[in-house]
């Protein structure tokens, strides 16, 4: 079973990665990785945050299907979603290894490939790892 607190914590360890000051949005520049889902609590109703449920963004649609796929009580999805690349995660049905997976992947969605590169090579050269931050640049 994962919490906010545990999303934050492994979404800060990413090299780049930043929270929202104004809300529970994990970002690498202005592009977001994982936010809290917006629900539309009543039809036509405004969507409100609902902080047991995190919207993470995937690689595209085979992503998502796999994840669908895998386990139906952890991941899902809503019209809302339909034709974007991004799921639904239950936090109270994932548990933290597979979130730190999830969360990892997300985040290498929002990279430019140059920068996923740079960082690829850091990690290959036994410079700093996914979870130590590399100098500020």
């Amino acid at each position: 079973m994962a919490d906010q607190e545990d999303v934050r914590r492994t979404a800060l360890t990413l090299p780049l990665a930043t929270e929202d000051p104004s809300s529970f949005r994990f970002l690498v520049g202005d592009k977001a990785f994982a936010w809290l889902w917006l629900e539309r609590v009543a039809p036509k109703g405004p969507r409100v945050p609902n902080p047991d449920v995190l919207a993470v963004r995937v690689a595209g649609q085979t992503a998502k299907d796999a994840l669908l796929a895998l386990d139906e009580s952890i991941f899902f999805t809503e019209p809302h979603y339909d034709g974007y690349p991004a799921v639904l995660i239950r936090l109270s049905a994932i548990d933290r290894e597979l979130l730190q997976s999830v969360l990892t992947d997300a985040w290498r969605t929002r990279l430019s490939k140059r920068r996923l590169k740079e960082l690829e090579a850091l990690e290959a050269s036994g410079a700093p790892q996914a979870g130590e931050r590399p100098p500020a640049s």
